[in-house]
């Protein structure tokens, strides 16, 4: 018996170290992540002078609304920041991903609790005596207690970086969503601003045409001119009396959107008519495609191929056991005055395993289908990859033929208006139909409408731009 006492106490010690040690030998299952490939891009179709993308989504993308030169603009995207629901509702979205992340952090650590209680209980039987009525007596107990399960194979961990990843993707998923709307936005304000322009064109053409109504119903009234001609002047005010009218339903329209972007209710929010200012920022020369990687979207997809590979890892974990860890240590005692003394106390110390032996391959399917899942993130990313460079190459390609109608609209713009003013200067001296007045006018009303839209063009198409590229053409806007 000497020896036997002696012998346990000695090899407590040990067993411990070497139970920590198989512990901490531990290594995480699964594969390590790694950026899934992508085709190569060393420069657009559409564009010249543009190098090799590279990871740089964390760039500042900055106020890109500023190059239009646009107030009014500019503090209504400022709005957007601060009342666009979307955006609030992105915000919070970010932030219970990091909750989740944070909650998943604490896993790690061991789980501490404090337990007490007091109980009063009477116990009666038979041989007792009628007059004793039993026993009545009372307990107490306090203890505390600690509890934590060792990664050892990574599973935790895994958990741990998966729920980071997804932080990461809900702020990508935020800046996409401030990107979206802050594009929205400036596209119906240029529409809408277009729409006013288009209006002060088709106002100044009105009097013109109520003019020419007037020129016609005089030269009827001398018996120069014939009754269709009026006819055909009173029709053409009123169509383009119509289309006014119109532009006032889409400038309703563009107006109602605008303030429902800013958080605004429709009712509430008004945008005076103002000048038009068709400013169109120039695409610089050379603009790395490395700021293609700056898209929001992308770096969303990315990390979602991360989140798909951490959960394989977790998944495989299921194969091996659960060695949680578990202590404790407290008093019990009938009396409050007794209850930490020495006597009382009791204390615990215990490792458990749990090993799952069957399960009809319940685990094996579940790591099939997070491997499933990753290869499906793994498409998705690099899908966002290439509709990426789709989108820039289709927004490249817009701009430079746009630039080159601007040109040509304006060229017929400024013919038709002398082909107009020459036909209704020979239709006055008696040389020619009415029927070419109109003809000349509508031609020249439309070449005019016509130029206004591809200017309009050209603004939507740079912030469609802007978007494609995640935000900017410069890294320090």
């Amino acid at each position: 018996m000497h020896l036997k006492k002696n012998f346990y106490p000695a090899r407590t010690p040990v067993l411990c170290a070497f139970t920590l040690a198989l512990l901490l030998a531990g290594c995480a299952v699964g594969p390590d992540y790694q950026r899934p490939a992508t085709l190569e891009v060393s420069a657009f179709k559409e564009a010249e002078g543009w190098v090799a993308a590279a990871p740089a989504d964390a760039l500042e993308r900055g106020p890109w609304w500023l190059l239009f030169g646009d107030p009014v603009l500019d503090g209504l995207a400022a709005r957007v920041e601060v009342s666009n629901q979307n955006v609030a509702a992105a915000v919070a979205a970010y932030a219970q991903a990091r909750a989740v992340m944070r909650e998943q952090r604490a896993s790690l650590f061991p789980t501490v609790t404090l337990d007490g209680g007091a109980n009063r209980s009477h116990s009666s039987s038979s041989s007792s005596s009628a007059s004793s009525g039993g026993r009545t007596g009372n307990s107490y107990q306090l203890s505390i207690g600690a509890s934590w399960e060792p990664d050892v194979w990574g599973r935790l961990g895994r958990a741990v970086e998966s729920s980071s990843a997804s932080a990461q993707a809900s702020a990508a998923d935020l800046a996409s969503a401030r990107l979206s709307a802050q594009g929205e936005l400036a596209i119906n304000y240029l529409t809408l601003r277009q729409t006013d322009a288009q209006k002060a064109l088709l106002e100044t053409t009105l009097a013109g045409y109520q003019r020419t109504l007037e020129i016609t119903q005089n030269r009827y009234s001398a018996g120069i001119a014939a009754k269709t001609d009026v006819l055909q002047a009173q029709t053409q005010l009123a169509n383009a009396q119509a289309d006014d009218a119109g532009l006032f339903r889409q400038r309703a329209q563009l107006e109602h959107a605008i303030a429902v972007l800013v958080g605004e209710a429709p009712g509430n929010f008004s945008l005076p008519p103002a000048a038009w200012k068709p400013v169109v920022p120039e695409v610089p020369v050379g603009v790395p495609s490395t700021l293609l990687q700056r898209r929001p979207d992308i770096a969303s997809a990315e990390r979602g191929v991360a989140v798909a590979n951490e959960q394989i890892g977790i998944a495989r974990a299921a194969y091996y056991p659960s060695l949680p860890l578990g202590a404790s240590y407290g008093f019990g005692a009938s009396r409050v005055a007794e209850l930490f003394s020495a006597s009382s106390s009791v204390w615990s110390l215990g490792l458990s395993a749990a090993q799952t032996l069957f399960n009809a391959g319940a685990t094996r399917a579940r790591v099939e289908g997070s491997e499933a899942a990753h290869a499906q993130a793994v498409a998705r990313y690099r899908q966002t990859v290439l509709t990426a460079f789709q989108g820039v190459e289709d927004q490249l390609a817009a701009t430079r033929v746009l630039l080159a109608q601007q040109d040509l609209r304006r060229q017929a713009s400024e013919a038709a208006d002398q082909v107009e003013q020459q036909v209704l200067n020979r239709y006055r001296s008696g040389q020619v139909s009415y029927t070419e007045v109109i003809t000349a006018q509508a031609t020249a009303l439309n070449a005019r409408r016509a130029l206004v839209q591809a200017m309009a063009d050209r603004q939507t198409t740079a912030v469609a731009l802007i978007q494609s590229l995640g935000g900017g053409w410069q890294a320090g806007m």
